[in-house]
């Protein structure tokens, strides 16, 4: 399998692609959360009626108007054409929305300001403690997520290999019409060891937020 295709720089590909793309959604969605959570503006229910909606669209729907976006900024066949679809997801909005409605009082966040905190000093030290064990689980679905993606790194990339590729191109490298089923699945196997490895560490710093938070409840 390894002398088959570069396996180790597609794996390492792949692991920069679903970090930036974890790291990105957890950032973001906590800030968007924060904002629909405990901040008061106008149309803010409108806006995120709006962002639940869009998790109503297939995502095959989009693979043909993002392939064209891409195409016009030069960025097929780069690392970038995959990850900037999924920096930030309506999902990762939405759950740190829910989360942090009743994770962060707003009765903490008033006090902050009485004691002179900007508005990011608020979020940094208040809501960020708070919504930490919601950040892990975000950032292990989401790195899941863009992990497992078969469909649009294959439309994406056609040299630059990530694991979609290398498992791709692993089980076209039969004789004739057949596919060598023990490449696919030593590939197959190979690649889900890093989320082996995530479970494990991100696992324990989840166990370990909800315990913090219960002794303090």
């Amino acid at each position: 399998m390894l002398d088959t295709v570069d396996f180790w720089q597609a794996m390492l590909n792949s692991i920069i692609v679903s970090t930036v793309c974890a790291v990105s959604v957890v950032f973001f969605s906590t800030l968007a959360g924060y904002a629909f959570a405990k901040l008061q503006f106008r149309g803010s229910n409108a806006l995120m009626a709006f962002v639940v909606l869009t998790m109503a669209v297939p995502v095959q729907l989009a693979m043909v108007p993002l392939f064209i976006l891409m195409r016009d900024y030069n960025l097929l066949d780069t690392l970038a054409a995959v990850a900037l679809p999924t920096l930030v997801t309506a999902f990762g909005v939405f759950f740190m929305r829910q989360y942090l409605v009743d994770a962060v009082p707003t009765e903490l966040i008033e006090a902050a300001r009485v004691d002179g905190c900007t508005q990011i000093r608020t979020f940094w030290t208040v809501a960020m403690p708070a919504a930490r064990p919601a950040m892990a689980i975000l950032f292990l679905f989401t790195f899941m997520q863009v992990w497992t993606d078969y469909m649009w790194p294959l439309v994406a990339l056609q040299k630059t290999e990530t694991l979609q590729l290398a498992l791709d191109r692993l089980a076209l490298t039969g004789q004739g019409q057949t596919t060598d089923y023990a490449l696919v699945l030593a590939g197959t196997g190979m690649a889900t060891i890093p989320l082996l490895l995530l479970f494990v560490v991100a696992g324990r710093q989840l166990v370990a937020g909800i315990m913090q938070g219960a002794v303090k409840g």
